[in-house]
């Protein structure tokens, strides 16, 4: 059986990925997408996640992005993801006249764990996307959809969210119409990651600030004396290209710095999982009354919430 999708009880903290298509540049940064980027994003947030949840990081790269979100459950995560990926998806392949799947697969989820340590060190790692590839020099040169000036200086991310069945219809009146005549204008605010909930804003500026020093610091003694790839480099590749080199090291279960807090977290799948097969043998067995464990998808029947 296929690792089933798995919050632990209580929400967490999680770490999302998706990629492109055979790993090509499709999401090659470009001003339109930038703006679709955060207009999704804000307007996914604002739909489908509630106070005390939402989204605390964000970078595009052009075959991927990464995402750190709060969420409660694995049903409140899907369905963002859902209209996150469904609409991005549309408008990618509109933006690069893209006609096959836009994404590899379906995202991938890690769930972080409560330690400190821990989650900044993902924030740490989002951070350093552009950076760690030699691609731009400091985190906040990446040109693509990202979140560091809002985390290192307190920028509103603002974009916008087309409504393409209005344009549609709009051109098949023959209507002439500016290009945001149709659009709104959403806006999101990040929340900051569990670990510093009790920190003020100005402080977290400081510590992301820190943070994007210290990468930039790090990688130009990495990259002994080479320059970085620039972004009128990056903005020059073709988005159906594939790139020269993918990594495909394996994606560990969990993020979490210490063995107890791996090891709890193993112990709560595994826990959560047989509770599952248990029930999806029941269900195969007798075909209704299987009590399915709370934040699962069963096989045909919705989502359990509780």
């Amino acid at each position: 059986m296929a690792r089933l999708r798995f919050i632990p009880a209580g929400g967490a903290l999680v770490e999302v990925t998706t990629r492109t298509q055979h790993g090509r540049l499709l999401l090659r940064p470009h001003p339109d997408l930038q703006e679709i980027v955060r207009g999704i994003l804000a307007r996914a947030q604002r739909l489908y996640l509630p106070p005390g949840t939402g989204i605390c990081g964000f970078c595009f790269l052009s075959n991927h992005y990464h995402l750190l979100i709060r969420v409660q459950n694995a049903g409140q995560l899907s369905a963002f993801m859902r209209y996150v990926n469904s609409n991005l998806a549309r408008e990618v392949a509109r933006l690069v006249d893209w006609r096959d799947h836009v994404w590899a697969r379906r995202y991938q989820a890690i769930v972080v764990s409560e330690e400190p340590e821990a989650q900044e060190s993902r924030l740490r790692y989002l951070l350093s996307q552009g950076v760690k590839e030699g691609l731009v020099s400091h985190p906040g040169d990446w040109p693509g959809a990202q979140s560091v000036r809002a985390l290192t200086e307190g920028v509103p991310i603002e974009g916008y969210w087309f409504d393409r069945s209005k344009e549609y219809f709009a051109r098949r009146r023959k209507e002439d119409f500016e290009r945001l005549k149709y659009a709104t204008l959403e806006s999101l605010t990040l929340l900051p990651i569990p670990a510093w909930d009790a920190l003020d804003p100005a402080e977290r500026r400081q510590r992301a600030i820190a943070m994007a020093d210290e990468i930039a610091a790090q990688h130009k003694l990495a990259r002994r004396g080479r320059e970085p790839l620039g972004r009128d480099s990056i903005l020059r590749q073709r988005p159906h290209e594939l790139p020269m080199k993918s990594d495909r090291s394996p994606a560990p279960p969990f993020h979490a710095t210490s063995r107890e807090a791996r090891s709890a977290l193993l112990a709560a799948y595994r826990a959560f999982a047989g509770a599952y097969r248990r029930a999806a043998h029941l269900h195969r067995a007798e075909g209704t009354g299987a009590p399915f464990p709370p934040g699962s998808f069963p096989p045909a029947l919705p989502f359990v919430g509780g």
